[in-house]
């Protein structure tokens, strides 16, 4: 279903931190929490518990205008453990 792009700092991000691919599509298409970014209005965070990873919370940044939508990154965000 792959409808989205991944920027050059997201490949490097999600190959480095060792992130499926399949789990940044799980987060951009069916999130458990979605946020504006504070300094960005064209960027959206989208969260969502990862069960296979000790129920960790993975983040996606992406810019959601751009067509397909661009992952700018996304990383496992400590600061929501046990906040989903």
């Amino acid at each position: 279903m792959q409808a989205f792009t991944l920027s050059a700092h997201a490949e490097v991000a999600i190959v480095s931190r060792s992130i499926p691919i399949e789990w940044v599509e799980r987060v951009v298409s069916d999130p458990d929490k979605k946020e504006r970014d504070m300094d960005d209005p064209n960027l959206t965070h989208a969260l969502k518990r990862i069960p296979e990873h000790e129920e960790r919370v993975l983040r996606d940044v992406y810019n959601e205008s751009a067509n397909p939508i661009r992952i700018v990154t996304a990383y496992f965000d400590r600061t929501m453990r046990n906040k989903l």
